[in-house]
């Protein structure tokens, strides 16, 4: 079995090695060195072509009636780390500030448990690429990884957080994380001289009456309840002060905490930029993408079952959690597999995809015994 100190350094190695979304391969080779160090008898271990970077393992189980999979997520961002660490990122720009370090070490516990203590159902391993953009998850399924043998009948994973105690594990039934999509809305009018507007069509009046009528999607037609999110992060107009412009762009996202809610959403913003189009005479191009970062929508009775072993089990401190609006690809995989996910608390003044973040390790022990236990006592 890995020791503490192992688990530790295997964390500090992945922490150095961080890379983007489908160049992750220089983990891929650190994760397959470590797990073929490991008792082999129930393992088996490929890579995909259809997904070049990620890795499954599959752990026979002695008298299986299902297959339990479990979901690591293995890219980093593109942040230069300011922690100061002595295993700080090696990978100029390149980071693990979301934890995915911590997500990959995990695993590897769990795996190397019940590679020497052999499972009564099958579980699956699935090293995923691409979590941070290029949608990982939804690549994977789409591409047909999940098939036959290699298909669970249950996901489960985790996310680190520093707004919880270190060790402390969080979930809920329900929405966990919201579903995002990106947002890009072109206008176009008639560019023309500031001191003649009646010649233009100017596309900053258009674009800041749309900002305006926006605001009210949320505040009108979504339940105050339910609640979700438009913002409008970026706006590009103009090239000089005394010009009308005659092109905006505004780029912006959207959040909401059911896949319907972010559907009623993206209808009402199609009908507002319809609609400016049609007050200014302009030109509308509306652009909503929202890939595979689906609400991570846990399955009610999985999740009532992992809810009362982490209440039942003496060694967790158990925190039940309101909805995040944080998207995570894992929500398509949700949506097509039943399954729960649930935070792992690493505290830290600093936040997620921060320069700054850095997780408390003795947070990694904690994960790997919860996972464990739970999957022994739901097999």
């Amino acid at each position: 079995m890995l020791t503490n100190e192992q688990l530790i350094q295997i964390r500090r190695d992945l922490h150095q090695i961080p890379e983007l979304a489908l160049e992750e391969k220089q983990t891929q080779k650190y994760l397959l060195q470590v797990i073929h160090q490991f008792r082999q008898d129930y393992l088996e271990c490929k890579t995909v072509p259809e997904l070049p970077t990620a890795i499954l393992v599959r752990v026979k189980g002695s008298n299986p009636t299902k297959t339990i999979g479990y979901r690591a997520d293995i890219d980093g961002l593109p942040v230069t780390e300011k922690t100061g660490l002595p295993f700080s990122s090696k990978h100029d720009g390149q980071m693990h500030a979301c934890g995915h370090d911590i997500h990959m070490t995990v695993a590897l516990g769990v795996l190397n448990y019940f590679s020497e203590h052999q499972p009564k159902d099958n579980l699956l391993f699935f090293f995923q690429p691409a979590e941070e953009s290029k949608n990982g998850g939804k690549l994977a399924y789409e591409q047909g990884v999940f098939t036959g043998e290699w298909r669970p009948d249950e996901f489960f994973a985790l996310h680190v957080t520093p707004d919880l105690p270190t060790g402390t594990i969080g979930c809920r039934n329900g929405t966990l994380f919201a579903g995002a999509a990106e947002v890009n809305i072109d206008l176009y009018g008639q560019d023309g001289h500031a001191a003649y507007p009646q010649r233009a069509n100017d596309m900053v009046v258009a674009a800041a009456a749309l900002i305006e009528q926006v605001q009210t999607v949320i505040s009108r037609s979504i339940d105050p309840i339910a609640g979700g999110v438009i913002t409008i992060g970026k706006i590009q107009a103009g090239t000089i002060r005394n010009a009308i412009a005659g092109h905006a762009r505004l780029e912006g996202t959207i959040r909401g905490l059911t896949q319907t809610m972010i559907e009623r959403i993206e209808q009402r913003l199609r009908e507002v930029t319809a609609g400016i189009g049609q007050s200014f005479q302009a030109k509308v191009k509306l652009e909503i993408n929202q890939g595979g970062y689906w609400p991570v929508e846990n399955d009610p009775e999985i999740t009532a079952q992992l809810i009362t072993y982490l209440k039942n089990d003496s060694a967790v401190n158990y925190q039940e959690t309101e909805p995040a609006m944080t998207g995570e690809d894992f929500g398509y995989l949700l949506a097509k597999i039943p399954g729960s996910m649930f935070w792992l608390g690493v505290q830290d003044d600093s936040q997620l995809h921060s320069a700054t973040f850095s997780p408390q390790e003795e947070a990694i022990k904690v994960g790997i015994d919860a996972i464990v236990g739970f999957f022994k006592q739901h097999m």
